[in-house]
């Protein structure tokens, strides 16, 4: 059995599972955790759970502490040297006219490494401000192209709900997300009402649309023919929330009805 936490990497990193022992760590709390050179530090987004052996992917790293003045004192300085690295990368960018959008900087925690992440349209020859950062920084150089969602997730934000940002708060990873989830919940297919900020179809599309499609299976498709207490008639909307239809008898008259009432012409019962 293992006892892990959830921990962000850095700012706006990804979660991964850490196994911390014995210890509890208080969610929002900082840790340093063990790194694939070294150490690293992270945001604790979880209370602790126990997990069986078989359900953790080895090899899966540890907690190594809570921080230390020392270790909040490096964060700090870390946070503060890789403001101005982004000023000088910036810079550099303009004066090479490359075709690039510097999002953030980050320091590893040991400052042994800096990551500089970026969008753009296409590739990016930036071997020579590779170069220009080495001599400048001394310290190994990383430039790390993302995508909008990413962008998104590491700048944050406020969504159309009026709540910080999904990807920036609580989700681990971008799943698969299309545009017949919004029309199986019958969403307005407006671009502007289904975005995000990143340009991306919402990633909450996704959280309910098995439900949908699980209460979907129980009603009856558009255009069939179903028998109601007032007649046959054909169907010309649902409600999947509220598990009613909008029927249209033979008289031209729409009624609603809740699904559960209705059957299938051929479920007329004889003499009737």
């Amino acid at each position: 059995m293992f006892r892990i936490i959830e921990v962000r990497m850095r700012e706006a990193g990804r979660v991964h599972f850490y196994n911390c022992g014995g210890e509890s760590y208080p969610v929002g709390e900082c840790v340093i955790v063990e790194a694939d050179r070294g150490e690293d530090y992270g945001l604790v987004m979880a209370e602790p759970e126990t997990i069986p052996d078989g359900q953790v992917e080895q090899p899966l790293k540890k907690v190594i502490r809570g921080l230390t003045p020392d270790d909040k004192a490096r964060i700090t300085e870390n946070r503060r040297d890789a403001a101005a690295a982004m000023e000088v990368c910036g810079a550099k960018i303009v004066e090479r006219k490359l075709p690039m959008k510097l999002i953030q900087v980050e320091y590893s925690f040991d400052r042994s490494k800096i990551i500089f992440y970026f969008t753009a349209e296409g590739r990016v020859d930036f071997r020579e401000l590779v170069r220009d950062l080495a001599v400048r920084f001394k310290a190994r150089i990383e430039l790390r192209q993302i995508g909008v969602r990413d962008e998104a997730r590491m700048l944050g934000g406020i969504g159309c709900c009026g709540r910080q940002l999904c990807c920036a708060t609580f989700l681990k990873e971008f799943n698969a997300v299309n545009i017949r989830m919004a029309k199986e919940q019958r969403l307005p297919l407006n671009p502007t009402k289904i975005s995000g900020l990143c340009g991306r179809l919402l990633c909450c599309l996704r959280y309910e649309y098995e439900v949908y499609r699980e209460i979907q299976r129980t009603m009856p498709k558009e255009g069939t023919t179903v028998l109601t207490a007032r007649g046959e008639g054909r169907v010309k909307d649902i409600n999947i929330l509220k598990k009613r239809v909008s029927v249209e008898l033979e008289n031209g008259n729409v009624i609603q009805v809740d699904a559960k009432d209705l059957r299938r012409p051929q479920e007329k019962k004889p003499n009737t």
